[in-house]
């Protein structure tokens, strides 16, 4: 186990100008086996990922070593109409290898296209300054805008990002995954401050809409894996999918899941229902023209996003918790964009009982990776 189930293709290597004398360039130069191009300016990797016949596949082959000229530490974008969990992202690139029918990311960049940054000093100087800075616990995350482990082939981003976060107490980092990229996390003194996370899925989800991911029961091996260097974990089930069969099988995967780790181990679980953007439902069709994930039973939201008509989201939230809670009575659990009515429902509580979901969160990441207490 280490290597995910589709290593990194990149058949075209683009280089940024202003990122060719950069060290990490020329290391991620060094791994990636793939033809190098300098170009004059970014428009030009634009042009020729555009021009393919299918964008997305072609965005997942290309690289595009570029700066980041914007802040690395980014609010989550989320939406007001629905309760956020105060998440930050930490910016290191953009897109994915893998190749998930339900991947928002796809309709959200323009082109999608594999970019990663190479001003690492930059992103290191902005988290020193957070962690010195007075205030609240910082939770940050790399698996936003991309997945976290994909750079572990071509890069040592996570090694030192988790040697960087052990030597404090304001922030914790989430690196979250769908791969068993985990071989930069061994041996490292991690401190706690990284949390190990994976989403989860059944296994009809993961075999139909999650080409090139690792297979559920590698995940919780490298889940477990990750418990015995000491990692504390996270889980996410995000988006849970709706179909025939589909609450026993998600009883089967946290049957699974609580099997592999110890429910004292995790930091917190997140559910989260199928929706999407409207521009991202002729994608599907195109891309996964078996699929039928976006033929259920859905109303556009508060948000302008199509997402499953609340009766059934909340029949599917209150099983899976159920079975969480057979397990687990103290393990955090915590929605994903959705409002207080179905908090009241599934969860018998809103966060602002609890004050607020982002406390709900800090005060879990204080108790499993040892961060200030006096931060929240």
């Amino acid at each position: 186990m280490g290597q995910s189930t589709k290593p990194m293709r990149i058949t075209t290597l683009y280089i940024d100008p202003a990122a060719a004398d950069y060290p990490e360039t020329a290391v991620v130069k060094d791994r990636v086996g793939a033809d190098k191009v300098a170009v004059a300016s970014p428009r030009e990797v634009f042009a020729a990922v555009a021009a393919a016949g299918d964008v997305v596949a072609a965005g997942k082959q290309t690289l595009f070593l570029t700066v980041n000229k914007a802040p690395f530490i980014r609010k989550c974008p989320g939406t007001k109409h629905y309760r956020c969990c105060g998440y930050r992202i930490l910016n290191i690139g953009r897109f994915c290898t893998m190749d998930c029918s339900y991947c928002i990311l796809q309709a959200y960049f323009h082109p999608p296209l594999l970019q990663y940054y190479v001003n690492q000093a930059d992103m290191t100087a902005e988290l020193k300054d957070l962690f010195d800075r007075p205030g609240r616990i910082t939770r940050l995350g790399t698996g936003e805008f991309t997945d976290s482990a994909i750079w572990n082939e071509c890069t040592d981003l996570n090694r030192r990002l988790v040697s960087l976060f052990a030597g404090q107490d304001a922030a914790v980092l989430e690196i979250k995954t769908k791969t068993v990229n985990i071989e930069p996390l061994r041996g490292a003194d991690h401190n706690r401050k990284t949390i190990a996370a994976w989403s989860l899925n059944t296994e009809a989800v993961i075999s139909g809409q999650e080409r090139g991911s690792a297979s559920l029961e590698d995940r919780l091996r490298a889940a477990a894996a990750c418990q015995a260097m000491g990692y504390p974990l996270a889980f996410h089930f995000d988006p849970l999918v709706i179909y025939d069969g589909c609450r026993e099988d998600y009883a089967q995967v946290i049957r699974r899941l609580f099997s592999a780790v110890s429910a004292d181990n995790i930091v917190w679980i997140s559910l989260g229902s199928f929706r999407f953007m409207p521009a991202l439902k002729p994608m599907i069709q195109e891309r996964f023209p078996e699929s039928r994930i976006v033929y259920g039973e859905f109303i556009t939201g508060i948000d302008r996003k199509v997402r499953y008509f609340k009766p059934l989201r909340v029949d599917l939230y209150r099983s899976v918790i159920s079975e969480i809670r057979r397990f687990s009575t103290d393990v955090t659990v915590y929605f994903c964009m959705e409002d207080d009515d179905v908090w009241r429902q599934c969860l018998g509580f809103t966060p602002r009982q609890k004050g607020g979901l982002a406390a709900m969160l800090d005060r879990s990441a204080v108790e499993h990776c040892g961060l200030d207490r006096d931060r929240v």
